[in-house]
């Protein structure tokens, strides 16, 4: 048998606590209370903890007027509590309603209730993406500030919560990778991730693909962009950093998709590998294929800020 990695025994819950149900009965009539669990789940703190580092970053990065042109900070500390509640709303509402339109719409078109119940699971970051430059856009111009200097500052936070978010997937045992013979490959627990096709005898070992997006898209792009703004003149080009960032994700995750199993309902006999779109044998998963527009944006970003 091939060298692997058994999945560590790491509950999704830090903490949960099953309330029992108490039957009693009130003028004649049979009442029922609790019967839950409730619980603390790695995957709502790994959203916590990216708030609050990401709210300490720019706080800090507020409070250095020397990395500013003319000494002028994009946003002020008075106004940065605002800023978070809206990028709190665009991550959650953004990050559901992309999962429901790009992976699943079919499935919630006849079910659309469902697509409410965001604690059930399943959240894009594309569509989370997108919802945080709606309401990015929303908070500018409330507050009349250059979307693209806020958005500067949105994106060296971004990698923060990106970080906690993938290690939360990969003790969650989910979003994993296809199955492979590499020396780190980790065996994922689940029917569906021992549901593997050359798997014949012993455990299925699959890509840790959460680990390496959290390396690709929290610490080396985030290391990339706090680099350029305390070492060089970054926030003196408008539009470099948000450039970077979209840049350096899409090509991260583009690249991670090769390895990283796509989502079921994609998969079928003509389309083993679980293509998006597929054309003879070869194609792109959905993940690629959204990560693509990022990668354009990205580049013309950049070029732009250095004509800035």
């Amino acid at each position: 048998m091939l060298a692997s990695i058994p999945f560590p025994n790491v509950s999704p819950a830090l903490f949960s606590y099953k309330i029992r149900q108490w039957d009693f009965v009130l003028m004649g009539q049979d009442f029922s209370l609790g019967g839950f669990e409730f619980a603390i789940r790695w995957y709502a703190l790994a959203y916590i903890f990216g708030i609050l580092v990401a709210s300490w970053l720019i706080r800090r990065i507020i409070r250095m007027p020397n990395i500013w042109p003319n000494k002028n900070s994009a946003l002020t500390e008075k106004n940065l509590d605002s800023l978070m509640t809206w990028m709190i709303i665009g991550i959650i509402f953004g990050g559901r309603l992309g999962y429901v339109f790009f992976y699943k719409p079919f499935e919630y078109i006849s079910d659309p209730i469902s697509a409410l119940r965001i604690f059930d699971g399943g959240m894009s970051f594309h569509g989370g993406f997108l919802g945080v430059i709606v309401a990015g856009t929303l908070f500018c111009r409330k507050y009349e500030i250059s979307i693209l200097k806020v958005a500067d500052v949105i994106a060296v936070s971004a990698p923060s919560g990106l970080l906690f978010g993938r290690l939360a997937n990969f003790i969650n045992a989910e979003l994993w990778g296809r199955e492979t013979t590499v020396p780190w490959a980790v065996i994922f627990p689940g029917y569906s991730a021992q549901n593997c096709i050359e798997s014949v005898v012993g455990a299925c070992a699959r890509h840790p693909s959460q680990l390496y997006e959290a390396l690709g898209e929290g610490l080396i792009l985030g290391g990339v962009l706090l680099f350029l703004v305390f070492k060089t003149s970054a926030f003196r080009r408008t539009g470099l950093l948000t450039g970077v960032f979209s840049f350096g994700y899409g090509m991260v995750r583009f690249l991670v998709e090769l390895v990283r199993q796509p989502d079921f309902h994609y998969q079928s006999l003509e389309n083993p590998v679980g293509y998006a779109l597929q054309l003879s044998n070869w194609g792109l998963t959905m993940g690629q294929i959204l990560s693509l527009p990022m990668i354009g944006i990205g580049i013309w970003l950049i070029q732009r800020s250095s004509k800035v």
